[in-house]
């Protein structure tokens, strides 16, 4: 029998499997920051926890997590992280530099299916889902295996795949993100997005409190319903019923992402019509340039079509952010992921 990979389990489980083998709950958080805030590679390196303990560890579970296999560097200093899964598959992530500190990109899905015409990692079709221990394990990896890692102090999960069709082990390894005894994350520091899975929205904004992104790229159902066949089953109107009931304490806001696209959903027209379409919701828009990728029908606009767009967004008194396109010379920036060793 195959054994439990405790980089699976939730704080709660793994103290319900520390008590099945007939020990105190406690060893349980001694197990967690041995494993979340050392990164040790084997039970034997767990010197807080009894010889016997360890040895039941050994016996009856693994501490499986992604393996780096690549890094490459884009010329603006961002990294792309090749990592290679247990069954062969490989993922990857994106370390992206600020000011004074790095942001963690991480995949949640081996591939996508949600199919998105603008997102080179959506045409390369669905593998599986990612283990939450293959979601956390890509933080670990990067946090004690490359020099930046000590300085990652934010996490977004907008690498490969939709995060909420992988619910259940999304936040599964949110809450071992944001656990005390895990990697301690504030969860202010914890952004998940979606291309927008309405029910699940909802279901989130119940079961745990993190930053909501959420990818929008057309002001229009006619539109979005080419660009993200999602729409078909959750149109905008359904869509932003569930984003006005998210819940964002404080002055927390919701954040859109808005993909632009030259002569598809650039014009100033089309940022007066996502003005209207967003009224009364707290929130802020990031514009993303298109990011060019092999075979692609779709272009980046001009700077000046990027700029008329955001200043009839301001107008509307909209925060509106014009985000910088990190990596995409090494096909690293948002929807150039593949998770294939040669990129392509």
């Amino acid at each position: 029998m195959d054994k439990i990979n405790i980089r699976d389990l939730s704080p709660g489980e793994i103290e319900d499997f520390i008590a099945h083998l007939g020990k105190e709950k406690y060893r349980a958080r001694q197990l967690m920051k041995w494993l979340y805030r050392f990164n040790v590679a084997s039970f034997g390196e767990m010197t807080t926890l009894s010889r016997e303990l360890r040895g039941h560890l050994e016996d009856t579970a693994r501490l499986d997590g992604p393996e780096i296999a690549k890094i490459q560097t884009a010329a603006d200093g961002t990294k792309k992280v090749l990592f290679h899964l247990r069954d062969g598959l490989h993922i990857e992530s994106v370390l992206i530099p600020g000011r004074n500190h790095w942001t963690a990109c991480l995949s949640t899905q081996a591939g996508c299916a949600m199919g998105c015409r603008f997102c080179f990692t959506g045409s390369l079709g669905f593998q599986r889902q990612l283990t939450p221990g293959e979601i956390t394990g890509q933080l670990t990896a990067l946090k004690f295996q490359t020099p930046e890692g000590p300085d990652v102090k934010n996490v977004v999960l907008m690498g490969m795949g939709e995060p909420l069709a992988n619910y259940d082990h999304t936040v599964k390894a949110v809450r071992i993100m944001t656990d005390d005894a895990g990697m301690g994350l504030s969860n202010r520091k914890v952004t998940i997005s979606t291309c927008g899975l309405a029910p699940q929205i909802v279901r989130l904004g119940r079961d745990i409190c993190v930053n909501l992104a959420i990818s929008l790229n057309a002001p229009d159902n006619e539109r979005r319903d080419y660009l993200m066949p999602v729409n078909l089953r959750y149109p905008l109107e359904t869509l932003l019923k569930a984003c006005r009931d998210y819940p964002m304490p404080g002055r927390r806001m919701l954040t859109f992402e808005y993909i632009l696209m030259a002569g598809v959903n650039d014009s100033p027209a089309d940022a007066e019509k996502v003005a209207r379409l967003l009224n009364n919701l707290h929130c802020k828009l990031n514009l993303i340039v298109f990011n060019e990728f092999p075979g692609t029908e779709f272009r980046a606009p001009s700077p000046e079509a990027v700029a008329a767009f955001q200043q009839m967004l301001l107008r509307h008194h909209y925060t509106s952010i014009i985000r910088a396109s990190r990596g995409s010379d090494i096909l690293a920036a948002c929807g150039q992921l593949t998770g294939r060793p040669n990129g392509l």
